[in-house]
């Protein structure tokens, strides 16, 4: 299990349909063979994730990463994100660009004991992911970041709705989110009075970058991983979430201390300089995911004494 407390077995089988690992990879062995003309010599593990897996594969076509869901309601919005880590990979993005199936797609509904699954294939990346702490590293995953919502801008896929930053804010601090950090929450309702309007365009953002999903080489970024969570909204917004969760690795949730953070925005801000505005916003939309981040009860990783 990526970061569930359950039993790995008893998911596969109520999740997937799949009795045993042999039985899984039996059946991806076959999958890979029809659908991708892909032969596997060695499964080497599978992790499961909510209603998605993850598996390792040693194949004909070298060391690859298979995904699969079984979340029926997003595999239209799967086949779409494949085909736009293809083309983000054409524009030259580092991406772990999907392999094109024998129909010349990027994702496909495949059957299962269970039910069909989206599933998409992508080459392993080799490498570690990044290290707050080498902070030439931290730079370049700022300027990947920022070349990264370049190449965003050119595509409008999805909803495109309003995503109503302001109002957004406004009604978190009429919710009971602000009881967690009051004195953090009053500065950002202060923050969020004066905040002029926004005078750049929303568009696609990434919506989980951080360290878990940055694969680096040394201080080269080799791919950033995981476009599950793409959603149509402002940069700064995905900017201001990347600030307060940078170092965070799957179950390990630390704060990025301020001079990473730093760090990263100039990273970003060679690429792509902040308007005045933005960079009000970002002030604001960081507080506020920073009071987000603190959990309930006790906090070891002092994420309350961060703001």
């Amino acid at each position: 299990m990526l970061w569930e407390s359950v039993d790995a077995r008893r998911a596969l089988q109520e999740r997937f349909g799949f009795p045993t690992f042999d039985a899984a990879a039996e059946w991806l062995t076959a999958v890979l063979d029809e659908t991708w003309a892909i032969g596997v010599e060695t499964c080497d593990r599978i992790v499961i994730s909510d209603q998605n897996a993850i598996a390792w594969v040693h194949t004909d076509h070298g060391h690859l990463v298979v995904k699969w869901s079984r979340a029926t309601a997003q595999f239209a919005k799967f086949a779409t994100t494949a085909e736009l880590l293809h083309e983000l990979h054409q524009q030259g993005i580092p991406v772990a660009a999907p392999l094109t199936a024998l129909t010349g797609k990027h994702r496909e509904v495949v059957d299962a004991p269970a039910r069909p699954l989206s599933m998409t294939v992508q080459p392993h990346i080799d490498g570690t992911l990044l290290d707050i702490a080498n902070d030439q590293a931290v730079y370049e995953a700022g300027v990947t970041l920022a070349d990264l919502h370049t190449a965003l801008a050119e595509h409008k896929t999805g909803p495109q709705d309003d995503p109503q930053p302001k109002q957004r804010l406004l009604n978190w601090l009429d919710s009971a989110g602000p009881g967690s950090a009051p004195e953090a929450s009053a500065h950002l309702a202060t923050q969020v009075a004066a905040l002029p309007p926004l005078d750049v365009q929303p568009q696609l953002i990434h919506s989980d970058y951080r360290a878990s999903n940055i694969v680096m080489s040394g201080t080269e970024v080799l791919a950033v991983l995981d476009f599950d969570e793409l959603a149509w909204n402002y940069c700064v917004q995905d900017l201001a979430q990347t600030l307060v969760v940078l170092g965070t690795h799957f179950t390990n949730w630390q704060p990025t201390p301020p001079a990473v953070r730093r760090t990263f925005l100039a990273g970003y801000e060679s690429i792509r300089p902040l308007t005045d505005a933005e960079h009000q916003w970002l002030a604001a939309l960081t507080l506020h995911r920073a009071i987000q981040a603190i959990p309930p009860g006790e906090d070891p990783a002092g994420w309350r004494n961060a703001l």
